[in-house]
């Protein structure tokens, strides 16, 4: 069955309809016997409506609504019924007037949260607390380097030199291929020119030594014509008998004159086979100077081409002389020219890979040996290394990087396992943990604001956020210790909810 026909549509809340004088309660029957209609009806809303629609004609016809006017919004509700008439239905009540009232205090709550996020520029980004190890870190920038390397120098003796070849940093050789490669066309000009001199000495010596032989010929045959003067003049003295005293008296003095003449020609045969010695052995040594040179030449020629000693990787190192200013000194290329003895590249062991840094004066006192590090390598940016620091300089060294000059320590810190990706003169981030507190309550320092000179946080609530003091134990410029205010599990605010975000 439809509703009554006296029913009036209500909205999603009904009230009791109030009497008004001179006008009916309710329908015939019910006011007659007393008792309450089942569908409480507005005075005005009394009579009927039908729907006298034309089954043929398509329009439809109302029935005039009484006089008087609703203070309350009409929701009706239409429903088909019997025979295609149209009637009014009433929802039922959803609850009293409590629940009512809840309902528009929570619109009203959602509503004033929506305009004060809309007018803070929105929710803020948030962390949650937690609780873990506090550690307090040095951070350092290093590099790779290898604690054992072989070096690949220039040559000593080879003059002004000029890479013609290099290899680029990086490549993998073995043992007695070609690194590097000097510009020889000079020092071989200059070995040949040593060659001839050398040629020139061996000459030389031959000269003297047939000169010396020649001059030994002539003191030879003057020795034995000064002997056979000697005899001669021997013989006239006997004669000194049997002629007159004046003549014999010649033959004695012919005869010692001989005799001084032959000792002078020994005496020169001898000095003339001292000088002929003396003076091949002045060509020999003019000749072995000549050799040495030219063997001299000949190691440098051949050294101007260095090869790897062992097998390993290329790593090529920095030319000081091209340094501009300031900045960073660029490794050597092809076209430089050297200086005897610079070193050029390194053969590095990849087996001990290490990390070298600087440590400030300031943060000098707080950093240990032994004490534990994480480094994080830039050219492997998927791994963090453990690492342990093995070595601190005693000694300070002035830092020319910057201006004004300070005062820093070498440092090593030596990995404690090795990848193969590393490589000597990559650039590392190092922290060096200096002190630690375990079960510390930790946020983020971003999280700390000051408001009437205290220190507080925001911490995310049901309806927002609520300021909290807190005090703080440990702080480094990344987290924060918390000695109390927050408990673990909270989420603070990282933006300020109170200022706009784009405020001036």
């Amino acid at each position: 069955m439809g509703p009554p026909d006296d029913a009036r549509p209500v909205g999603r809340r009904g009230r009791r309809a109030r009497p008004r004088s001179g006008r009916a309660r309710g329908p015939a029957g019910c006011r007659d016997r007393g008792i309450r209609p089942p569908f409480p009806a507005h005075p005005q809303r009394l009579g009927i409506r039908q729907d006298t629609r034309h089954p043929g004609s398509g329009q439809r016809e109302r029935s005039r609504r009484p006089v008087g006017r609703s203070r309350r919004r009409r929701g009706p509700a239409r429903a088909p019924g019997r025979g295609g008439s149209l009637v009014r239905l009433a929802t039922p009540l959803l609850g009293g007037r409590r629940k009512v009232a809840l309902g528009v205090g929570l619109l009203s709550l959602t509503g004033l949260g929506a305009v004060w996020l809309r007018a803070s520029g929105g929710t803020p980004p948030t962390a949650e607390v937690r609780k873990g190890e506090w550690v307090d870190y040095v951070e350092l920038r290093g590099e790779i380097k290898a604690l054992r390397s072989i070096s690949i120098s220039a040559p000593a003796n080879a003059g002004e030199l000029q890479i013609l070849k290099l290899l680029p940093s990086g490549t993998g050789v073995k043992a007695g291929d070609v690194v590097v490669e000097f510009d020889r066309t000079k020092r071989q000009r200059t070995l040949e020119e040593e060659r001839t001199a050398l040629k020139q000495q061996e000459a030389e010596i031959e000269k003297a030594r047939a000169q010396g032989r020649l001059t030994s010929e002539k003191d030879r045959t003057d020795l034995v014509k000064s002997g056979y003067d000697v005899d001669r003049a021997q013989l006239e003295t006997r004669k000194a008998e049997v002629i007159a005293p004046i003549q014999g008296e010649k033959n004695r003095l012919d005869y010692v004159e001989r005799q001084y003449r032959l000792g002078e020609s020994q005496a020169r045969t001898t000095a003339d086979e001292i000088g002929a010695s003396a003076e091949v052995g002045r060509a020999s040594q003019k000749r072995n100077k000549a050799l040495f040179d030219v063997q001299q030449g000949e190691r440098a020629v051949s050294s101007m081409t260095l090869r790897a000693p062992v097998d390993g990787m290329v790593t090529i190192l920095p030319n000081w002389r091209n340094q501009v200013g300031w900045s960073e000194a660029p490794e050597f290329k092809e076209g430089d020219r050297l200086w005897p003895g610079a070193v050029i590249a390194e053969l590095p062991d990849l087996t001990s890979i290490q990390v070298t840094a600087r440590v400030d004066e300031i943060d000098r006192g707080r950093v240990k040996l032994g004490q534990t590090a994480k480094v994080r390598i830039d050219a492997v940016p998927d791994r963090e290394f453990e690492a342990k620091v093995s070595e601190i300089s005693p000694l300070a060294k002035l830092d020319f990087s910057n201006w004004p000059l300070t005062k820093n320590f070498d440092l090593v810190l030596a990995l404690v396992s090795a990848d193969q990706r590393l490589r000597p003169g990559m650039s590392a981030n190092a922290r060096i943990g200096v002190e630690r507190k375990a079960d510390a309550v930790l946020l983020p320092s971003q999280a700390l604001f000051q408001k009437n000179g205290r220190t507080v946080v925001f911490v995310r609530g049901a309806w927002g956020f609520d300021e909290r003091p807190v005090e703080i134990a440990h702080r480094t410029p990344k987290q924060v210790a918390v000695a109390r205010g927050v408990r673990p599990g909270e989420r603070v605010a990282l933006r300020d909810p109170t200022v706009k975000e784009n405020a001036p």
